[in-house]
């Protein structure tokens, strides 16, 4: 029997950068995704609000709820249990301190998070401290916030001039101070990402923002090919499962119009006395 998986704990992702450990992060939105992700060994399964764009077909993710989170979670949680559960806030759901202290308890009590993340820096530093005094370990996130995708025009780099950077920078100081025990980093040039880093003690992880944080995150759809409907320029496939689903589907689709699916192998059958006695039950029927 394989010896059980030690889960990482939040107090560990501060000694984990102290050691310049790597710690491996994939977005997971559902129950068949996270025993994947747990047969594979990842630290952390962040059931992310991207899920309402690679699981709803939504445009962005403004649209998702925390009930909906919820229920991703609880799914996650029962396919990773030895991974950290880290649980998106959605949009709107912690516009105020008091609003986002309620939600977040909700996420860890009702969804089992681990931790939840926000998004936002030194305009959001209030929520963050309301959050982390009310006992619950918070994250949140720099750079290119897909909650204020409207305020860039669409999903844009974000840091690209030196001003721009020394606001992200800023914003990564601010979520420190606000008590946050990290953030993500997400979208910005890799040297502004590793000054991100540099300037805080405690965990950063990065999805488009080069190597320098300690953690790095993937949407598992995108790395997988299960969503290909497009493919930003920091993400690598390590599989197109997506091309694989499509096959199996017209084979399946075929092989039913031919008559050949399902044949006997795949059908169940009756011992020949009881096959007997249906034939004769049917047959005294029919007079």
């Amino acid at each position: 029997m394989a010896e059980e998986r030690k889960k990482l704990t939040v107090p560990e992702l501060a000694l984990r950068k102290q050691a310049g450990e790597k710690v491996v992060m994939a977005s997971i939105p559902d129950y068949p995704t996270a025993v994947w992700a747990e047969r594979a060994g990842i630290d952390i399964a962040a059931v992310g609000d991207s899920l309402g764009m690679v699981s709803y077909g939504f445009a962005n993710t403004l649209p998702v709820t925390i009930d909906m989170m919820i229920a991703h979670a609880q799914a996650v949680r029962r396919g990773a249990p030895s991974c950290m559960i880290m649980v998106s806030m959605t949009y709107g759901s912690y516009a105020t301190p008091e609003l986002g202290v309620a939600n977040a308890l909700r996420l860890m009590k009702e969804g089992g998070a681990d931790v939840v993340k926000m998004q936002g820096g030194k305009d959001k530093a209030h929520v963050i401290r309301a959050i982390a005094d009310a006992g619950v370990p918070v994250m949140s996130h720099v750079g290119m916030c897909p909650h204020f995708v409207h305020q860039y025009g669409g999903f844009k780099l974000q840091g690209r001039t030196a001003a721009e950077a020394m606001r992200v920078i800023e914003d990564g100081i601010a979520i420190e101070e606000a008590g946050a025990v990290g953030f993500e980093i997400e979208a910005v040039p890799a040297p502004v990402a590793k000054a991100v880093d540099d300037a805080v003690q405690i965990f950063t992880f990065g999805i488009g923002a080069g190597p320098a944080s300690c953690g790095q995150l993937l949407l598992a759809f995108d790395l997988l090919g299960v969503f290909d409907q497009f493919k930003p320029k920091f993400t690598k496939r390590y599989a197109q499962l997506s091309d694989s689903a499509v096959e199996a589907l017209r084979r399946y689709a075929a092989e039913v119009r031919e008559g050949i699916f399902p044949d006997a192998d795949h059908s169940y059958g009756m011992k020949p006395e009881e096959q007997e006695e249906l034939a004769r039950l049917l047959a005294k029927r029919g007079r």
